[in-house]
């Protein structure tokens, strides 16, 4: 289960961030993920989970934005999402395509609330 990995690199990432904002709390992580990336959403929830419990971060949330596998039209150049694995124009109905999006796997964004220090 890669999703174990995933989710440690994701938290090292924040811990990272961490260090440097020690005044900061960290309140989300935002993840984009591709169809193609071959990641189940509920294997990273549950690993994300099982390593923050019991940790400073086990407050922090995961969000997850899918991104769902996009072809672009290499005769009309439409770009179109991928359903049921037909790669087929649905403007012009040209076979000739190339993958345009759905192997993401990036970190987005952290919601961050900065502690107010006032001298």
């Amino acid at each position: 289960m890669h999703e174990i990995g995933i989710a440690s690199s994701i938290l090292e990432a924040v811990e990272a961030e961490a260090r440097r904002r020690p005044e900061a709390a960290f309140l989300a992580v935002g993840v984009r993920i591709g169809e193609l990336s071959n990641v189940d959403r509920g294997a990273l929830d549950f690993a994300f989970s099982a390593l923050t419990r019991d940790t400073p971060l086990a407050n922090l949330r995961l969000e997850i934005e899918w991104c769902p596998r996009r072809e672009r039209c290499l005769d009309c150049g439409a770009v179109f999402a991928v359903e049921d694995s037909r790669v087929k124009c649905s403007a012009c109905g040209g076979e000739r395509t190339a993958t345009e999006g759905g192997a993401e796997l990036d970190i987005a964004y952290l919601e961050v609330e900065d502690s107010c220090v006032k001298p």
